[in-house]
Parts: structure tokens; sequence; C-alpha cells
């Protein structure tokens, strides 16, 4: 089984990275230089976490053989001097040799070192030159090639540059300090440090927040009332959201109608028009992406609206108030009937939800106690360092695999689930259904690529980094081995380092209390709060507005079925009158979808014509 697990873990990583991107990146429409960016950056990423914990049971193995080369071993000092500061007293004693078992999952010798560098060092390239320079010239606004190219360089001049200073500084501590001496390794490691602890910034902000909310959300989501609640915040949200964008859309295709009209096919200047119009496309982008947003979360409060009636239906059936759509899928609708779905909805997904929240709230305990407590100078071992030494001592590898790989998932999910739902302002939003810009998915690859080394980092520290055992004893994986010494750097690896976990635990205070989101409400930006006035007032706005559209949504199902009966009685055959009642009403919705998309509804500036060839030519550009 030598390497079949990591050539698995390989193809499987990679079809995950393959699907999210199908999920948030429109595959065919999209420039494949963004995709392929995007596709590495997520893959490197992902891949980091799904190897570690083969790189763990490898390790565990590797010293099992080493202790037993080396037997008998006397207990390390370190270990004796902390047992006796803890009550209790231990002699020095020899170990038993111990059987060592190969682990499934194990990874030939000289592979992973090799890996790690290129998996490494190929993930922070992404992260530091080249997504950042992409990003900047697929939106700069210049009309050549060299024209875009300098534009990306003086807009990440102050980005290169702040790391720059720190590297400069660093450096300068190093050949400054007597003790040391700068070689090609110290000089690696100081640009891991400083990237590390670039990345460490944004984790902690990012683990505080998702400690705390995702059993939170977990928990909230079982009560049926308050998920009512906010999504109709969500309505009324999206709605004003959805009257802007389209009233920003108007007003940049009226201005640029202008122009493409006094600006004639022959005229000199006619190439930078062009590079206008294929501007425009962001305006677009916006508009449709709301559009889709305010169908998704429309489709959401119906659905909703329709568990809570179903309540009390004495026939155990779930009731819509609307017909399946084919998102939902053949098989779908064979298996998830509506009695499988009333019992789910009615029945066991609060239970499922509350126990969920549960675990995840004791996992969120168990890591912020590992945080606070596992690198203070007088240390407390952790639940998980606990469980992985009664699982080195037993060498149950696949027990080990097991802790290791839930808790660099619940890390992963705690950090990479609030990057997927973060929004900053217009400029970066992860939207679902093929709806993400090229500057959010390559913004988001950036994100990842400067989140995952530091938290394999803090993962490693919370699974195996006993500090109760002498440095010499500690389990050296080969991710570790390419970070190199961090006492080469004494203020940030007996500073930072140690006592960042405490702002983790801040943070976590505040975003229990919610801090975050009375900040931003009072600086315009409303987040739902359940005892804020404001927040009341748009959940009411949200329940109009979804009364609107179901009333709407009712009368052109209603249009579309006497049309049908009038077709049917007068129109000949069912075959001459277009099918089904259904095939027409898909058809008719399918018709009226297509020209929403081609036409934009400023028609009292401008001709109707102008505007759809106008908006023809941004979306080919």
């Amino acid at each position: 089984m030598s390497g079949v697990a990591l050539g698995l873990v390989l193809a499987s990583v990679f079809f995950l990275a393959l699907a999210l991107l199908h999920r948030y990146g429109d595959l065919k429409k999209q420039q494949p230089i963004v995709l392929l960016g995007t596709l590495a950056s997520w893959y490197l990423c992902f891949l980091i976490v799904f190897v570690l914990p083969l790189d763990v049971s490898t390790t565990i193995y590797k010293q099992c053989l080493l202790d037993n080369t080396h037997h008998p071993s006397p207990v390390s000092p370190t270990r004796i001097s902390y047992l006796m500061e803890n009550g209790s007293t231990l002699s020095p004693t020899e170990s038993a040799p111990s059987v060592c078992e190969k682990p499934w999952s194990y990874i030939p010798e000289g592979v992973l070192p090799v890996f790690w560098r290129v998996v490494y060092w190929t993930s922070q390239f992404l992260t530091w030159l080249l997504l950042p320079f992409m990003q900047s010239y697929a939106r700069s606004g210049a009309f050549s090639l060299v024209g875009k190219v300098k534009a990306a360089i003086v807009e990440n001049a102050i980005y290169y540059g702040t790391y720059l200073l720190i590297f400069i500084f660093l450096v300068i501590y190093v050949v400054a300090h007597p003790k040391w001496r700068l070689t090609w390794t110290e000089f690696q490691t100081i640009c891991i440090t400083a990237a590390n602890t670039w990345g460490l910034f944004l984790l902690v902000l990012l683990l505080g927040y998702g400690l705390v909310e995702i059993p939170r959300s977990y928990w909230l989501s079982s009560c049926h009332t308050h998920l009512l609640a906010k999504t109709y915040f969500k309505v009324a949200k999206m709605a004003c959201e959805k009257v802007s964008a389209e009233e920003n859309l108007a007003d940049v295709m009226e201005e640029v109608s202008v122009i493409n009209v006094s600006v004639k096919y022959n005229h000199s200047l006619r190439e930078c028009v062009d590079t206008i119009l294929t501007k425009v496309i962001a305006a677009v982008q916006r508009c449709r992406q709301t559009r889709v947003q305010w169908s998704m979360l429309l489709e959401r409060i119906f659905h909703l609206e329709d568990a809570a009636k179903s309540r009390g239906n004495p026939m155990c059936h779930f009731v819509r108030s609307f017909t399946a759509t084919e998102r939902d899928g053949c098989i779908r609708r064979f298996l998830y009937t509506p009695k499988v779905e009333w019992y789910w909805e009615c029945v066991f997904r609060q239970v499922v939800y509350k126990l969920l929240a549960f675990l995840l709230f004791f996992l969120s305990v168990a890591v912020v106690w590992s945080e606070c407590t596992f690198f203070s100078m007088r240390p407390v071992l952790s639940l998980f360092a606990i469980i992985v030494r009664m699982t080195e001592q037993q060498r149950y590898y696949v027990c080990t695999e097991a802790v290791c790989f839930i808790t660099i998932i619940f890390l992963c999910v705690c950090v990479y689930s609030t990057v997927f739902q973060i929004r900053v302002f217009n400029y970066y939003y992860l939207a679902p259904h093929h709806q993400t810009d090229a500057y959010s998915l390559q913004f988001s690859g950036m994100l990842f690529c400067r989140l995952t080394p530091p938290l394999c980092l803090n993962f490693l520290g919370l699974i195996h980094m006993d500090p109760a055992v002498s440095q010499q004893d500690r389990l050296h994986t080969s991710y570790t081995s390419i970070m190199g010494s961090m006492h080469l750097l004494s203020f940030i690896s007996n500073g930072f380092y140690i006592y960042y976990p405490v702002l983790v635990l801040l943070l976590c205070f505040a975003t229990l209390s919610n801090l975050g989101s009375r900040c931003l409400n009072l600086l315009g930006v409303h987040q739902y709060v359940t005892d804020d006035d404001l927040s009341l007032d748009l959940v009411d706005e949200g329940k109009e507005l979804v009364r609107r559209e179901r009333r709407k949504r009712q009368k052109s199902i209603d249009a579309a079925n006497r049309r049908f009966a009038w077709r049917e009685r007068y129109g000949g055959t069912q075959g001459a009158s277009g099918g089904s009642r259904t095939g027409y009403t898909e058809i008719k919705d399918e018709q009226e979808t297509e020209v929403k998309k081609s036409i934009i509804s400023f028609s009292w500036r401008k001709s109707d014509e102008q505007q759809r060839s106008l908006l023809h030519t941004s979306d080919d550009g």
C-alpha cells in the first residue's frame, strides 16, 4: 500500500477543488488563465490539509522504529521536571520496546520532503507574486499590453513594499545578532517566518469568528422561527442591492451607449471604445449576481414558509406552494418524496442540527482551551495531545489519523467557510451557481495560500507538539522540516507565536456578543441582530416583499394555465398547442428568462435595439 494513499488523496483533492470551482466560477465563460490560477491555488492548499494527517501517521511509525533502535531510553529530564511541578513523583525508568506496525497510509522515505517543498513554494509564489499581478492586470483600464503591465506593477507597489519592509527588518535583525550567521537555510527561514506571521494575523481573525459562529449557526438553524426571521432580513437587504445594481447598470449602459454612438467604427479611437465596452461586464456581472441571489433567496423563503405550514399536516406530507423545479433532479424527486421531506423538515432536522451544534461546540471549546493553555509558559496538556499520546503508545495509526483528520478539517471549516461567506463590499464575494467574477476567484486563491501554512502549523501545535517533552523527543514531521527553526527569530517564536492565542480568545468573545455585527450596523452595513430595531424593521419589510413575490408568481402561473386551457380548447390538438401544461409553462418561462437576460429596462432613455446590441457586445468581451 506504499504510496497508494498519497495517490488517492492527490486525485480526490483535485476533483474536490474542481467541483468547488465549477460551483462558484463559470468554467465555460471565465478566462482560462484565471481558472488555472484559482484551481492551482485551491488544489495546493487542500493538498496540504489532506496530506498532513498521513505525514503525522508516517512520522509516528518512523519514531517507533527509532525508539526501538535506541532501546532502552530513559525518560527525558524535561518530562520529569514537568511532572514534578504538577505534584507527582517519577523516577527514570526504561521503556519497553513496542511493536511497530506499518500504517496503511505509509508514504515511502524521501517522498514527503520533496512533495512539501514543491507544494509550499509553489503556493507561496502564487499568493505573493502571480495572483496579485493577475488581479491588477485584469482590472486595469489601460488600452495596451504595456499599459496593463505598468498599471499592475504600480498598483502592487504598496503591496510588495509592505512585505519588503518586514523582510528587510528581519534580515537586519539576524545580521546584527552576534550569535547568528546569515546562511541560505536561515534566509529561507526568515522568508517563511515573515509569510507565516502575515498569515497568522488573518488566521486569528477568521478562526476567532468561525469557532463561535459555526456551532451557533447550526444551533440557531434548528429554530425555525429564527431561520424565517433571518431569511426575511436577507430578502429585504437583497432587494435593495438588486435595485441598486440594476440602477447602476442602467447608468453605465447609458453613458457607454452615448460614447458608442458618437465614436464610429472607422474612428481612430474606436479600439479604445471597444476596450471600454469590455469593462462594462463588471456592472453586468454584479447585476446578474444579485438576480441569481434574489432568486435563490425567494426559493429558500418559500420553502421555509411551506415547512412552517406543513408542520400541522395530519397526513405527514410536505406540501409545496409551487411545483418542483428542474434543479431538484429526477433522482432527488424520486427518493425525496413528500413524506420523507416532511419527516426531515418537521421532525429530524431540528434534532440533527442540535446534535451537530453540540459536537461542533465541543470541538470549539477543545480548540480554544488548547490554544490558550498549550502555548503558555506553564502548559496544561490539551485534549488532542492526550488522545494522540494514548494512540501513540498503542500504535493505533487509524485512530491517530482520525483524530488528526477531524481536527484539521474542523479548523479548515472554521477558516475556509468564513472565506467563502465573507463579502467586502462589491469587490470580493464568492457567489455560487457560476456567478463569481475573476477578481474574487483570484483573491480567494491568495487567501487560501496565505492561511493554510500557519493553519497547519497551528494544527501541529495542537496535536503532537507536546511541551511536556524535550525538543529532541517531539515528533518532527516532514512538513515542519521545511519551516526551519523558528528560534532563529526569538522575538517572534517566544512572543507572537506564544501569546497570539489570546487574540483568538478575545475575538471569540467579540463574536459571541455580536460586537462585529453591531459595529457594522453603526457604519451603515446592515447585519442581522435579534435585539436591533433596524433588523426588526427589515424583517417586516422582507415579509411584505415575500408576500408580493408570492402573489406575482401565483398570478404568472394562473395566467399560464389560462393560456394553456385556451389553446387546448381552441388551438387544435395537444401536440399543436405545445404539449402538456408543464411543458408549455417551462417553454414560456425560458423565453421570458432569455428576454430578461438580453434586455436592460431603461427604454425611456435609448432605443431597445441599441441597448440589446450594447449589452451583447459587453458580454462577448
